[in-house]
């Protein structure tokens, strides 16, 4: 089926850490005032999401226009957090783009690039930089259950990924995002200098 008149994608963003380098949970850091889980969502309903979930974990969060999935295994690392979101789609969901919270600099335009693959057959759509896939990752239904599988750690559907680039169409997204992460103080303070300077 077409994108006319197709279920759109879900959007799901893993923002359960505790941001064990930072201090304190990446999802309540906040970029040009806005706290970094509320980024990930409007970045998921922009490029045409929905529903959008946000699996939490260390902080417990409130997000307008998402549907929070706590994982009360977050310690267990990314992989049981992108599992507990795996489960909690809601059932006949075709597809879902796959974000990180620490991960503010990937736009919309690059999660829109991914689901226009999906629409034009890809069964997985991955964002590349440089050649090299990252995030944010575009999964297929029929792929959910055998990337849950995989999903162990703090791995989340890397390893999969890995198994079978075979599956990934690489959706290249350099002129639209990065892939930057914020894992400390000075990751944000940086991306700050860098959003002021645009």
């Amino acid at each position: 089926m077409g994108p006319h008149g197709a279920e759109p994608p879900a959007g799901l963003l893993l923002a359960a850490g505790e941001g064990r380098r930072f201090g304190r949970p990446k999802a309540l850091l906040e970029l040009d005032g806005e706290r970094l889980v509320d980024r990930g969502v409007r970045m998921l309903r922009d490029a045409g999401c929905s529903p959008v979930l946000v699996v939490a974990g260390a902080a417990q969060v409130e997000v307008i226009g998402a549907v929070v999935v706590p994982n009360p295994g977050w310690r267990d690392g990314m992989g049981s957090s992108l599992r507990a979101g795996l489960a909690a789609l809601p059932p006949g969901c075709p597809a879902v783009v796959v974000a990180l919270v620490d991960q503010p600099l990937v736009t919309a335009a690059a999660a829109a690039r991914l689901i226009a693959a999906y629409e034009a057959g890809a069964g997985i759509a991955a964002a590349t930089y440089g050649g090299a896939p990252r995030n944010p990752v575009l999964l297929r239904s029929a792929h959910f259950a055998d990337v849950a599988a995989a999903a162990e750690g703090d791995r989340g559907a890397r390893a999969f990924l890995r198994a079978h680039p075979d599956l990934v169409t690489g959706v290249p997204c350099d002129d639209v995002a990065s892939p930057a992460d914020i894992d400390t103080p000075e990751d944000l303070a940086a991306l700050t200098r860098r959003d002021g300077a645009r």
